[in-house]
């Protein structure tokens, strides 16, 4: 590990100006940027702390909706009453992420702005664009088992590994932030990861010295809400694919649907059209096959992620079919 220099941020604003000097990042749980640090990946000049920032809050908020804090730690958020009773497809989503000893360091604003798991861009001995823009990307002909089938360019086919992300995405968070002149800003946390396109190294649409302040969630919206979370063991690993559903049924009739997926793209995944065909259909085959098509549209298999593909129907169909039997 290289030598860098480390301050506490004393306010939200010290710590985006602080976060604007090169080589400067900023810690709360460190979960993942230690690791990066260990393997330089990640070589900062500078940790800005902002553990002792007053933003470890969960908050109603006066449409019936939630604030959380920045600093709430995973393990608290998913303990939260409030949480498990009104969302509970977040519960689970974080219940189901890293370990117990994890969940209790790692923070809402670190899992948003977590680092993909990809193997090559952990390695410093081979290509990645994410890692070193313009060096290739090893993943394409190489081991990419849990690599994206969505969303992907030849630039980069890794996948965001948080879980907490795909349920935020199907409660249609919003992600507030911070810059240096105490000015913010609220992004629907559909626009706030991008897919990799030619610049895969942009994760999001977070600037330079602006920092996440809270996420904010709406009233739940009605149905049935489950996380379903397939992977190589029972814990402590990745999602080869997930789904967060809500969806609102009775007597094999869907009245409305939200997806949102994870393990298949570099954001978590949610398609439009999908949840409008959904809409006041009968639950069955025809229509679940239907919404798997629709989900899987432009997807494609490198190779040693190729599984994605029927795996992704089969869970898809798997998750309806137990929500719509209810």
């Amino acid at each position: 590990m290289r030598a860098f220099t480390y301050q506490r941020a004393n306010s939200t604003a010290h710590a985006a100006a602080a976060a604007l000097k090169p080589g400067a990042r900023i810690i709360a749980g460190g979960t993942n940027l230690l690791d990066l640090m260990k393997l330089q990946v990640e070589t900062p000049s500078s940790l800005v702390d902002i553990n002792r920032l007053p933003l470890d809050k969960i908050e109603e908020t006066s449409d019936g909706g939630l604030r959380i804090g920045a600093l709430v730690r995973n393990s608290d958020l998913a303990a939260d009453q409030r949480v498990r009773q009104r969302y509970g497809v977040l519960s689970r989503a974080l219940l189901a992420g890293a370990s117990a000893q994890l969940r209790n360091k790692a923070t809402t604003s670190g899992n948003l702005l977590q680092r993909t798991r990809c193997y090559y861009f952990y390695d410093i001995t081979k290509p990645c664009n994410k890692r070193n823009p313009g060096s290739g990307c090893a993943a394409l002909a190489g081991f990419n088992r849990i690599h994206a089938i969505l969303g992907t360019s030849d630039h980069c086919i890794a996948t965001h590994p948080s879980d907490m992300a795909v349920a935020m995405r199907v409660l249609d968070a919003k992600v507030e932030t911070v810059n240096r002149e105490g000015e913010t800003a609220i992004t629907p946390i559909a626009e706030f990861h991008r897919l990799p396109g030619k610049t895969p190294e942009i994760e999001t649409s977070l600037k330079s010295g602006e920092i996440i302040t809270a996420v904010t969630l709406p009233p739940p919206p009605p149905g049935v809400q489950v996380y379903r979370k397939v992977r190589d063991r029972a814990s402590y690993a990745f999602a080869l694919v997930s789904v967060a559903a809500i969806v609102d049924s009775a007597h094999g009739h869907i009245r409305s649907a939200r997806l949102a997926f994870g393990g298949l793209a570099h954001k978590p995944w949610r398609v439009a059209r999908v949840e409008q065909g959904l809409a006041n259909t009968t639950a069955n085959t025809a229509t679940f096959n239907a919404a798997a098509d629709a989900v899987l549209e432009g997807a494609r298999g490198y190779g040693g992620n190729d599984f994605k593909i029927p795996l992704t129907r089969r869970t898809l169909y798997s998750v309806l079919a137990e929500i719509t039997r209810t």
